[in-house]
């Protein structure tokens, strides 16, 4: 395998920053380049970090570079956007998808994103529902492949306080061992292993779109 650059978009947050500590690690990656609005407290020699204004294309276009490979990690809350729909489609539906626009005119050859389970663009749920809308725009792109990691609640150490989401993440751990079959999916899982399936995937390079639940992440990780 050719020695890889890699662009990640998200690396302020909870999955983003440690699929960064991931690629860094990795010797197959020779560049890691992180698309920002403020830095991440990071040196290393592999490591670009560009501050990147995403409501300006140009910006994001420039600042995006050549490369390989897209991760996308990003996204907000109804908290942080003041419950605003429309900035919180800026965040979860334009930033992913300009990326791939951008993607696709650079020659990059794949395009790993995290959504959420249940993303159905026919939701009624606001948030569930434009995840989905983002991945099916998304696979109308012309990538040698795509990853779409739907993990149900993620565990790692926040910067910002999620009480329902805390509330939640303990119930699911304490039944987590009734939620077999199809319900496996909706089983918590670490955001550090949600990155170290990333990674894994995008070694692969298999052609094709590609969905990651909860055990398709999980045999990633132990394969």
């Amino acid at each position: 395998m050719k020695e890889l650059t890699a662009v990640v978009i998200g690396a302020t947050g909870l999955t983003g920053n440690l699929l960064v500590e991931e690629l860094l690690k990795d010797n197959d990656f020779k560049t890691v380049r992180t698309l920002v609005r403020t830095p991440i407290d990071r040196n290393d020699p592999k490591l670009e970090q560009r501050v990147v204004n995403f409501n300006d294309q140009n910006d994001y276009a420039q600042k995006f570079g050549e490369g390989d490979i897209i991760f996308c990690c990003v996204g907000t809350t109804q908290k942080k956007v003041n419950k605003d729909e429309a900035a919180y489609t800026k965040v979860d539906y334009d930033i992913p998808v300009n990326a791939a626009d951008i993607g696709i005119a650079k020659g990059f050859k794949q395009f790993l994103i995290v959504s959420a389970i249940g993303a159905d663009e026919t939701s009624s749920n606001f948030y569930l529902s434009l995840k989905g809308k983002t991945e099916n725009r998304l696979k109308q792109f012309p990538f040698m492949s795509i990853g779409i990691f739907q993990p149900s609640i993620l565990n790692g150490n926040r910067k910002e306080s999620r009480m329902g989401e805390r509330f939640l993440q303990i119930i699911l751990d304490l039944i987590s061992f009734l939620l077999l079959g199809s319900l496996k999916k909706f089983r918590s899982i670490g955001a550090n292993s949600v990155a170290k399936a990333m990674l894994q995937a995008s070694k692969k390079q298999s052609p094709g779109i590609h969905y990651y639940r909860y055990s398709e992440m999980m045999h990633l990780v132990r394969n």
